[in-house]
């Protein structure tokens, strides 16, 4: 397990550098990373609900996209298209925080130490480096980080992309990916044609610690969609390292689940052209010379053995050169033999001091990397701490404010209230005798219009009762004088 810690304190500084974005169910495929599939159509057949669609990303470009297991703990494949390839960097591996916990913050893949303390759940649908540790298997890559550079290469070393295989598998499946690719597939997809490939694994039953299924075989599609387009397959089984057996597209999808289908219009399978497999499969021969590539059409079989008799013919009418080839055989084959036996010896030899060498390593930087989690960490709550004690002392030394302020003012309240009460009675005291004098005019006023009405309703009253007198007699004199005046 190689750590870099530089790595680790730029994923801490930056989070957004390195993502991986889980694609929503309402999003179509795999949303902006569908240009890694030929014709932007995914693979069909796999709809299981613990499936989980992964767009790889890194510096905030899609670089490949997964589909997860978060059932097997496992990716089933990755698709990515053939760039170039480069010698593999520095490892460092990421976890991704959604596939454990949908609602948290993290957007981006982080590393397990950062998100131990952040993520709810943290290794319930995926797998951790912890799960790899003494147990015999490495974190293989499905997209390999050799057939890709700068960030494409430094986005496959995330977990999702990851399965188990034994050191000599993943050492075995790397080298022959590599080879295939960029050796005998990527020469006949050229002039602008895209290289598409479908790196995947079936899972088995058997687990790594009870929790990450692995794999039966490990399989490889590849679909170039030049003018003439082709596709091909290949299958490595666990059992056979040291071999990987090529076959068509349809009968690799025969192995896969039920349903399987890779390629949209099976990638022009039906028509490709076979002078064109044939020199694939021909360049895939001679480079795998050591390791061999199982065939399985019978007719390929054919074309090779032909092909071996046609380039032996030349020697055979030459009798001197039979014999002489008969007298050098067993002193070649015993050289070969010394010499592969030596160059094996120090092979070994290095890869025993190399493993010793990355053992104390690993074990070192695991150590320094824990320090220095522990350190950042403890450096992070500590300024977290020193940050909120001025604004939580601001906070107090306002509430004091606040409290004196409202203290002074019910202070105030009370005293203008306790003095109200003698000053308006005092008031009232003072302003008794002015009202007092003032009101005298006013009510001699009224005395006199009230003695004045009097006199004028006397007087009003002594001439209606003259004015009443006198009509009565007016009026009886009226009556009574003509009747004494008629009567003398």
């Amino acid at each position: 397990m190689k750590m870099s810690i530089l790595f680790s304190l730029f994923i801490f500084v930056f989070p957004g550098f390195s993502q991986g974005r889980v694609v929503g169910v309402d999003e179509a495929g795999f949303a902006e990373c569908n240009e890694f599939f030929y014709r932007e159509t995914p693979p069909e057949g796999f709809t299981e609900s613990f499936h989980v669609k992964i767009c790889q990303q890194y510096n905030k470009e899609p670089r490949f996209a997964t589909l997860y297991s978060t059932e097997d703990k496992t990716p089933l494949y990755s698709a990515f298209k053939y760039t170039k390839a480069a010698q593999r960097g520095e490892e460092s591996w990421l976890v991704e925080p959604q596939i454990d916990d949908p609602g948290n913050d993290l957007e981006e893949m982080v590393h397990e130490a950062v998100a131990v303390g952040s993520v709810n759940n943290l290794g319930a649908n995926q797998a951790l480096t912890t799960d790899y540790v003494d147990s015999g298997y490495e974190r293989g890559q499905l997209n390999p980080s050799s057939l890709n550079e700068d960030d494409f290469q430094l986005a496959t070393y995330t977990l999702t992309n990851a399965v188990p295989m034994t050191p000599s598998l993943s050492k075995s499946w790397h080298k022959d990916v590599k080879d295939i690719v960029e050796q005998a597939l990527s020469p006949h997809c050229e002039n602008g044609a895209h290289l598409y490939l479908v790196a995947g694994a079936v899972p088995s039953s058997l687990r790594v610690k009870d929790k990450v299924s692995i794999p039966e075989f490990l399989w490889l599609a590849a679909c170039c969609d030049a003018p003439e387009v082709w596709s091909v397959g290949f299958l490595k089984r666990p059992s056979g390292e040291n071999s990987i057996e090529d076959l068509s597209v349809e009968e690799l999808e025969k192995q896969l689940p039920s349903g399987a289908h890779l390629f949209k219009s099976n990638c022009g399978e039906g028509s490709q052209r076979q002078e064109k497999m044939e020199a694939i499969l021909q360049t895939i021969n001679q480079i795998q010379s050591e390791e061999p590539i199982v065939q399985t059409t019978a007719g390929r079989v054919g074309w090779h053995r032909n092909g071996q008799r046609a380039q032996e013919k030349p020697g055979e009418g030459s009798l001197l050169k039979r014999v002489a080839g008969i007298v050098a055989a067993p002193f070649t084959k015993l050289l070969r033999l010394v010499g592969y036996v030596l160059v094996e010896v120090v092979r070994y030899t290095c890869y025993f001091l190399w493993y010793v060498v990355k053992q104390l390593s690993n074990t070192a930087m695991g150590r320094l990397y824990s320090l220095w989690n522990g350190v950042m960490s403890y450096c992070k709550e500590i300024s977290i701490v020193l940050v909120n004690i001025p604004r939580d002392v601001a906070k107090v030394a306002a509430n004091i404010i606040m409290g004196f302020v409202r203290i002074f003012q019910n202070t105030l309240s009370l005293i203008y209230r306790i003095l109200s009460i003698p000053i308006g009675l005092f008031l009232h005291i003072m302003a008794f005798p002015l009202d007092t004098l003032c009101a005298i005019p006013i009510v001699l006023k009224d005395i006199a219009a009230g003695v004045g009405g009097t006199c004028s309703l006397i007087v009003d009253a002594t001439a209606a009762m003259m004015s009443g007198f006198y009509y009565i007699a007016t009026h009886l004199g009226k009556k009574f004088v003509p009747k004494l005046s008629s009567d003398d």
